[in-house]
């Protein structure tokens, strides 16, 4: 079967990245299209160079390897990455600088306000209820606050 493979030279190591690169549309994850370019410059490493079978095997090891960290390093960076530009699903970043006003009175430097239809711990300084506070900064579930 090696044999086979290795007797169609470069050929056979492109129609191996092409279906690879074909494979990778039919199943998401973005894995198969780095080892189909693997594939790709090996087929045409080999179709230039005239390498034995177990050159280019090592060569397409070598490839394999790198294409599949640089493809990590190149879709990790968008993926990965929040959008800590807009704040986008962070509800809490989105109240920041926003006014509320205290529906009770806070106690211990902690309290409660209402954001919509839904109520957020708050730390801060003690006021009374009906105070207007301005949310500084969050942290962690909790919004740190001060009077406005």
């Amino acid at each position: 079967m090696l044999d086979w493979f290795a007797s169609f030279g470069g050929w056979a190591w492109i129609v191996l990245g092409l279906v690879l690169v074909g494979g990778e549309m039919l199943a998401p994850g973005v894995f198969l299209l780095w080892l189909g370019l693997a594939a790709l410059l090996t087929g045409a490493i080999v179709g230039l160079t005239g390498l034995a079978w177990q050159g280019a095997l090592l060569v397409f090891a070598a490839l394999a390897v790198a294409s599949v960290l640089l493809g990590r390093a190149v879709t990790r960076h968008r993926s990965e990455e929040p959008d800590t530009a807009s704040g986008l699903n962070d509800r809490g970043r989105q109240l920041i600088g926003k006014i509320f006003k205290l529906e009770a009175t806070m106690a211990g430097g902690e309290g409660r306000i209402r954001v919509g239809d839904s109520s957020w711990r708050i730390t801060g300084p003690e006021l009374l209820a009906g105070t207007e506070v301005r949310v500084v900064r969050v942290d962690g579930a909790t919004l740190v606050v001060e009077k406005a």
